[in-house]
C-alpha cells in the first residue's frame, strides 16, 4: 500500500511539473507577438513609417479586440476542451508571427495582422486556466497560477532580448520567424489537458455571473491604472528630473518585484483556506498608495512608489484567476473569461487615458487619477466579494436539501482519484 501511494505521488509530481511547464510555455508563446511589436517598434517603425503614438493606438486596439472575443473564446474552450484549444492557440500565434514577418509591408498591414491575431493570446490564457483547474494538484493550484502569470514578464524579457540579438543584426522580421518557431516548439511541452466535457444545466447558476462581472469591472480599473507603470514610468521619472539610467533600473526593479510577488501570492494562497478575493482587494488599495507616490518628486518617492505599485498594485492577476477558478470549478475557462473582459478593456483604455492626461495636464495629475482608479478598483473587488459570499450562501442552502452522496471508485491503490490526475478543487471551498 505504501509503495502504491509513493508511485501515485511520483506520478502526480511529474504530472504537475509537466502541466505547469506547459502552461508557462503556452502563455508565453501566445502573448509574444504583441510584446515583439513593442520591443521592436523602433526598427519596425523606421521601415514602415509609424511613430510611438501610432504604436500605442495599435496596442490599445489589440487589447480592445481581446476584450471583445474573451467571452466567446471562453465558451469555445469549455466546449472543445483545453487539449485542443491550447494547441490551436499556439498554431495561431505561430501563423500570426510568420504572417507578420512575411506580409507586414505597411502600417495598415501591421494593424490588421496584430488585431487578427489577438484571439490567440485569449485562447492561450483561458485554455491554460482550464488545464490547471482540471489537472493541477489542489495543493499547488495557487502557485501554478502565480507562475503562469509571471510568464507574462518572461515574454517581455524574450522580446527585449530580441532587439540586440536579432532586430539590430539580421533584422526584425527574423525575430518574428524565430518567435513562430518557439510557439511551434511549445507544442512539444503542451500538457495533455482536458477534452470536451458535458455541459451541466446548473453551470450558469453556479458561475455567479453578476458578481464576476463586478469583479471584472474592478479588475479593469486596476489594469488600466497599472498599464501606466510599465509604459510611462521611465518617461515620467525623466520628466521629473531623474536620470534616464536610474529610471530604467527602477523599472527593472519593479518588474522583478512583480514577478516575485505573483509567485509568492500563489504560494501563500495554497496555504490559506480562503480570503483570496479579499487579498486582491487589499493589494489594489495598498498599491494605490504606491502609485500616488509617483506623483511626488524625488528618487525616494520613485523607488518606493514603484516597489509598492508593481509589488502590490500589479501582483494580483494570478491570484484573482485562482480565486475565480476555485469558486467556479465546473466552468473555469468561461468564468475567468468574464473577468478577463475587464482586464483586457483596462489594457485597452488605460494607456490612452493616461497618455491624454499626461499630455494635457501633467504626469503628476495622471498618477493621481491612476491611484484613485486603483483605489476604486479595490473597493469594487470588495463589493464583488460580498456578492460572491451571498451567492455561495444561497447556493449551499439549495445543495444541502438536494445533496445525494455519490459512490466512489477505487483504483486499486487506496485512492479514489484517477492515476496521474488530481481531483478538481471542491466548489465548497471558500475563496473569499
Amino acid at each position: 500500500m505504501t509503495g502504491c501511494r509513493l508511485a501515485l505521488l511520483t506520478m502526480s509530481e511529474q504530472s504537475a511539473l509537466r502541466t505547469g511547464t506547459g502552461a508557462v510555455a503556452i502563455t508565453t508563446a501566445t502573448v509574444l507577438p504583441v510584446f515583439l511589436l513593442g520591443a521592436l517598434s523602433v526598427q519596425i517603425g523606421a521601415e514602415l513609417g509609424f511613430d510611438p503614438a501610432a504604436l500605442g493606438l495599435v496596442v490599445s486596439a489589440y487589447f480592445g479586440v481581446s476584450a471583445l472575443v474573451s467571452l466567446p473564446v471562453g465558451k469555445l474552450v469549455e466546449r472543445l476542451g483545453s487539449r485542443r484549444t491550447s494547441r490551436i492557440g499556439l498554431v495561431g500565434a505561430a501563423v500570426a508571427m510568420l504572417a507578420t514577418a512575411g506580409f507586414a509591408r505597411s502600417f495598415a498591414a501591421v494593424v490588421a495582422l496584430v488585431l487578427l491575431g489577438a484571439w490567440t493570446n485569449v485562447m492561450g490564457q483561458l485554455s491554460t486556466n482550464l488545464t490547471l483547474a482540471r489537472a493541477m494538484p489542489t495543493a499547488r493550484l495557487g502557485l501554478s497560477f502565480g507562475v503562469k502569470q509571471a510568464s507574462v514578464p518572461l515574454a517581455t524579457l524574450l522580446a527585449g532580448l530580441a532587439v540586440p540579438a536579432l532586430g539590430l543584426t539580421v533584422g526584425w522580421r527574423w525575430a518574428y520567424v524565430i518567435g513562430a518557431g518557439l510557439a511551434l516548439a511549445a507544442l512539444a511541452v503542451a500538457p495533455h489537458g482536458s477534452g470536451p466535457e458535458e455541459r451541466s444545466a446548473d453551470r450558469t447558476a453556479d458561475r455567479a455571473t453578476g458578481a464576476l462581472a463586478v469583479i471584472g469591472i474592478a479588475a479593469g480599473l486596476g489594469a488600466a491604472s497599472c498599464t501606466g507603470l510599465g509604459i510611462f514610468l521611465v518617461a515620467s521619472a525623466v520628466d521629473g528630473g531623474v536620470a534616464p539610467g536610474l529610471a530604467g533600473l527602477v523599472l527593472t526593479l519593479g518588474s522583478v518585484v512583480a514577478v516575485v510577488m505573483r509567485m509568492l501570492h500563489g504560494w501563500l494562497a495554497d496555504r490559506r483556506r480562503g480570503g483570496h478575493v479579499a487579498v486582491v482587494a487589499g493589494c489594489l488599495v495598498l498599491g494605490a498608495a504606491g502609485v500616488l507616490l509617483l506623483a511626488l518628486p524625488g528618487s525616494l518617492a520613485l523607488v518606493v512608489g514603484t516597489v509598492l505599485g508593481f509589488g502590490l498594485g500589479w501582483s494580483w492577476p494570478g491570484l484573482l484567476q485562482f480565486a475565480v477558478v476555485r469558486l467556479n470549478p465546473a466552468a473555469p475557462a468561461a468564468a475567468t473569461a468574464i473577468v478577463q473582459v475587464g482586464v483586457y478593456a483596462g489594457g485597452c483604455l488605460g494607456p490612452v487615458g493616461f497618455g491624454l492626461l499626461a499630455t494635457g495636464a501633467s504626469f503628476a495629475t495622471a498618477w493621481v487619477v491612476a491611484a484613485v482608479a486603483m483605489l476604486v478598483a479595490g473597493l469594487g473587488v470588495l463589493v464583488g466579494r460580498r456578492m460572491l459570499l451571498r451567492h455561495r450562501a444561497a447556493r449551499q442552502g439549495l445543495e444541502e436539501g438536494t445533496a445525494d452522496p455519490a459512490p466512489s471508485s477505487n483504483n486499486g491503490c487506496g485512492s479514489s482519484a484517477p492515476v496521474g490526475r488530481a481531483p478538481s478543487p471542491p466548489s465548497a471551498t471558500p475563496s473569499r
